[in-house]
């Protein structure tokens, strides 16, 4: 089956040559169809898990689409060349044609298809370079920013705001969850500008920054029902806490539902939050009824990365 599909693929590379060819008759090369011989060469080397391959004729599908000055199918080529790349496990290769055919796209007047690959690379990459996944997702916030589709900006810079408190770069991380809470009141999605108002309080407190922390709390009050709002109580709690150093009253507030359910990277914040000059909460965790805080007194532990590293 694999050697039939290789013959398949050098046949149609060789009809594809064959349209290149000029002669009395035929003044100009056949760009168009050797395109599509080029193309089908791919999928079958493709189909024959011959990846590498497969990622130069989809290169030679994208040079000839591009001799064509037809920029989205060559774009669209050099995006599946970079799928090739992936398949061989060859990761920064593969976002590096990626993000040429985002460039492509873009160049086409096609934004939003160059937004969508940026988001696909950012997920590729997130599981090997958290900094390179930052930079892509932004890049796609970016891009629908500039179109005005502030919804699916949002949630790309939510994926970045989270990656960058996961790598510890919370200045970074409050200025994007900043940006993400100013488009969230734009669409006037005020239950969101809540949550992100808590994880600036979280992000501003791991800073060691009790006046920033506060002033995000304060400048929410002007959000239609954050006032008197759980989120809103919780975080005045919190903040209270935190002033007096109170642990018992902190540690209540991170391992409630509120946030011991935000998004895990938060969560994490949460959780292992301490008082300036307190002792911790282990001790504290160990005197908790079972099942509610006790759960979190585990999760503590299992995060001891997270301990002083953050505060």
């Amino acid at each position: 089956m694999a050697a039939q599909k290789i013959n398949e693929a050098h046949e149609h590379m060789a009809k594809a040559e064959k349209c290149l060819k000029t002669s009395l008759t035929k003044w100009k090369p056949d760009y168009d169809s050797a395109a599509s011989e080029y193309a089908k060469a791919a999928v079958c080397f493709k189909n024959a898990k011959q990846y590498e391959q497969a990622k130069d004729a989809y290169l030679k599908e994208a040079e000839y689409h591009t001799e064509n000055k037809t920029l989205f199918h060559a774009a669209k080529a050099i995006e599946q060349a970079g799928m090739m790349m992936k398949e061989q496990k060859k990761m920064p290769e593969a976002i590096q044609y990626i993000e040429k055919a985002c460039m492509m796209y873009m160049e086409n007047g096609t934004p939003d298809t160059a937004a969508m690959a940026l988001d696909r690379a950012g997920k590729l990459i997130e599981p090997i370079n958290l900094e390179k996944a930052v930079d892509l997702y932004q890049k796609a916030a970016g891009v629908f920013e500039n179109e005005d589709r502030l919804r699916q900006a949002v949630e790309l810079l939510g994926k970045a705001s989270r990656l960058l408190v996961r790598l510890k770069r919370l200045d970074e991380a409050a200025v994007a969850v900043q940006k993400e809470k100013n488009m969230y009141k734009e669409i006037e999605n005020f239950p969101m500008c809540f949550k992100k108002t808590t994880a600036q309080v979280l992000i501003h407190l791991h800073r060691g920054d009790y006046v920033a922390a506060d002033k995000c709390v304060r400048e929410s009050y002007s959000l239609p029902g954050y006032s008197g709002s759980e989120d809103c109580v919780a975080m005045e709690t919190l903040l209270q806490g935190y002033d007096e150093q109170d642990e018992d009253q902190v540690y209540r507030v991170c391992n409630s539902p509120l946030l011991k359910y935000m998004d895990n990277d938060y969560a994490k914040l949460a959780i292992s939050l301490r008082v300036p000059g307190g002792g911790g909460k282990k001790k504290k965790a160990a005197a908790a009824p079972e099942g509610g805080a006790g759960g979190a007194s585990a999760a503590v532990e299992d995060e001891d990365d997270y301990e002083g590293g953050l505060c």
